[in-house]
């Protein structure tokens, strides 16, 4: 490969939640025990150098000594644009459409404060990415939840009928969409996209499409937006991208809002403005720049093809070894759901007592209630595959197989 997917990097001392966390949280696991450092595999950020034409684009212009309110480049939209219709298809796609926000979730926020009232319910799968519970029980809205199902291919798929009867009964005119899903990783088909985008025209749903998993898709699958489905899904979709999960920029913050109609725009735009406080970095800017330039294609392309194989090492481990552990090959992402429920029942062990054993010996790993996994774990994977491999090894010898 052209890219480094194979040093491993000391992140200690530089200001790394996935590391420096560790043990830091009072009641929460403490630190490994001795002779076991740190194997991040909790918090959703990669343990990869990022790609190089982005700290270079960063340095480039941190040269200039002065840092004063600035105007964004035109690059920053035609980098987008350009983006978007070489990795998604995206056509017609204009600057007009594309508004800055400092994070997914405070654009996911922006969309819900215009399109619905606080106490009204807002459809989600389940299950659910914790920030999105947590953001709509902060602002004051009721999360209605449709569970995933498992189709005779061990698939998880919508539930289309569920999903339909709760927006009648519940009088749901919104949804949040996560696409691809977290945390299983479903990455959808374009027949299931359409039909949620069909089932939310039917009863006039307007859609929060989180997509900032979009760039992160598997070997074998695509990922399908869902305003491209039909003009109607166009018109009634706020998508919400960022380069952050992809080329691991968390600590930078920025992403940026796709919205194609112009009634629903100036809305959601003037609600992130309210606040003066949803404004962009100069450095976030040149760091988009920078990911979006040619060698970002090459490095995204790479990276998926690492996660693949570590995903693919990973799910086959699990199931060769860790009897009682269930888990589903995610489609995209970098993260694995593991259902321990069987191996908890069998050994008379807490989800606690589990995850404690794993932090016991280096493995940082995250607690799947949040997401509404009721024995689940959630697992990180962006690590060079020397990692994930002593990860494993050491749950299999002090953990599930002890």
């Amino acid at each position: 490969m052209k890219y480094d997917f194979t040093s491993v990097i000391d992140r200690r001392g530089k200001d790394a939640l996935a590391v420096d966390a560790v043990g830091a949280v009072p009641g929460g696991p403490g630190l490994p025990g001795e002779g076991f450092d740190i194997i991040p595999m909790w918090v959703a950020d990669m343990n990869f150098p990022t790609c190089p034409t982005i700290p270079e684009a960063i340095i480039e212009r941190a040269k200039h000594p002065m840092y004063g309110y600035f105007q964004p480049r035109e690059e920053y939209t035609q980098e987008i644009i350009h983006w978007q219709e070489k990795r998604n298809g995206v056509t017609g796609l204009t600057k007009e459409c594309i508004g800055y926000q400092n994070g997914v979730l405070g654009g996911v926020v922006a969309a819900l404060n215009i399109l619905c009232s606080k106490g009204g319910n807002v459809l989600i799968h389940s299950p659910a990415y914790v920030g999105f519970i947590d953001s709509l029980t902060n602002n004051g809205y009721n999360a209605v939840y449709s569970s995933l199902v498992k189709d005779e291919r061990g698939i998880w798929r919508m539930d289309f009928e569920d999903m339909e009867r709760k927006i009648k009964e519940k009088s749901i005119h919104t949804a949040i969409f996560c696409t691809p899903h977290n945390p299983y990783g479903r990455v959808w088909e374009e027949w299931e996209v359409k039909q949620f985008m069909d089932l939310c025209k039917k009863y006039d749903v307007y859609v929060v499409s989180d997509e900032i998993w979009s760039d992160i898709i598997l070997t074998g699958h695509r990922h399908i937006p869902p305003q491209s489905v039909s003009e109607d899904a166009r018109n009634r979709t706020v998508a919400v991208y960022a380069p952050s999960k992809t080329f691991n920029l968390g600590g930078l913050i920025g992403a940026y809002h796709i919205i194609y109609n112009k009634w629903l725009r100036d809305r959601v735009e003037k609600e992130a403005s309210l606040s003066r406080y949803n404004e962009m970095n100069v450095l976030t800017m040149h760091a988009l720049i920078g990911a979006y330039r040619p060698e970002g294609y090459e490095w995204c392309d790479e990276l998926c093809q690492t996660l693949t194989e570590n995903i693919n090492w990973a799910v086959d481990y699990i199931n060769q070894h860790f009897e009682g552990v269930e888990v589903t090959k995610p489609e995209g992402t970098y993260m694995l759901f593991l259902d321990c429920s069987e191996w908890c029942a069998k050994h008379k062990k807490t989800l606690e007592e589990l995850e404690n054993m794993g932090y016991k010996v280096g493995v940082a790993w995250q607690d799947g209630k949040m997401f509404h996994g009721p024995c689940h774990i959630r697992m990180n994977l962006a690590l060079p595959l020397s990692r994930v491999k002593e990860a494993f090894d050491r749950l299999d010898k002090y953990v599930f197989n002890a």
